[in-house]
């Protein structure tokens, strides 16, 4: 999961949404924990992707390493 923090606005909704690996700061921005997304959450994360109402969210594939 990818964020954009010039456009982030500090909504929560996506925290809300995905408390499982996303926690807000002490001014109520984001932080999205690191590591791979388990195939089992992907429905949740991409829901707050979908709600995030300035588009700052976004999954992004990344290519495993052999």
């Amino acid at each position: 999961m990818w964020i954009d923090r010039t456009k982030c606005d500090a909504h929560r909704l996506c925290a809300e949404l995905f408390p499982e690996s996303i926690r807000l700061d002490d001014w109520g921005y984001p932080i999205i924990a690191s590591g791979p997304i388990p195939a089992s959450l992907l429905p949740h994360a991409q829901r707050a992707v979908d709600s995030c109402p300035v588009l700052a969210l976004a999954l992004r594939r990344v290519a495993r390493r052999a």
